[in-house]
């Protein structure tokens, strides 16, 4: 039985006593490249996922307080903008954010036709998909602690 089939047998009844979290970060929010960022984790490094995870809440929120800031200037830059947004959603898809994704392109799609009010809703909707992301993710990793070998190591801070 490989790694991934025991884990999914092990997370079952977990699964099944925790209104579906698990299976709600999975579908919609996360794509395929996040399977593939599971992959890479080993026993060499048994926190690999949750550390790329931190990274990347880390850098996002960096980001976005980057881009609200020159949002907030004048003149309109467009550019600088779309520069932190194509950033944003490379970011995104390293990771499998893919509801965040649509999002960094909607706000693209906005930058593109000058659209101030439209980069500012879909900034607005980006955090909140951001944030639903961060607590989807925070109990996914409750959930792999609590159905994991007792000696796993700690959580990093998120």
């Amino acid at each position: 039985m490989d790694s991934e089939t025991l884990l999914w047998d092990l997370l079952g009844p977990i699964l099944t006593h925790h209104d579906e979290g698990l299976a709600e970060v999975r579908v919609g929010y996360l794509d395929e490249q996040f399977r593939q960022v599971e992959d890479l984790q080993d026993e060499a490094s048994p926190n690999f996922v949750e550390e790329v995870v931190v990274l990347f809440f880390k850098d996002s929120a960096k980001l976005m307080s980057n881009l609200e800031q020159a949002l907030e200037k004048y003149p309109r830059d467009f550019n600088r903008w779309d520069a932190y947004m194509q950033q944003l959603k490379g970011s995104c898809s390293s990771i499998g954010a893919s509801r965040m994704k649509i999002e960094c392109l909607s706000f693209r799609d906005n930058c593109g036709q000058g659209n101030v009010e439209g980069c500012m809703g879909s900034l607005q909707k980006l955090k909140r998909e951001h944030a639903l992301l961060r607590q989807k993710l925070e109990s996914y990793f409750q959930l792999l602690r609590q159905a994991g070998p007792a000696g796993a190591a700690t959580r990093p801070v998120m």
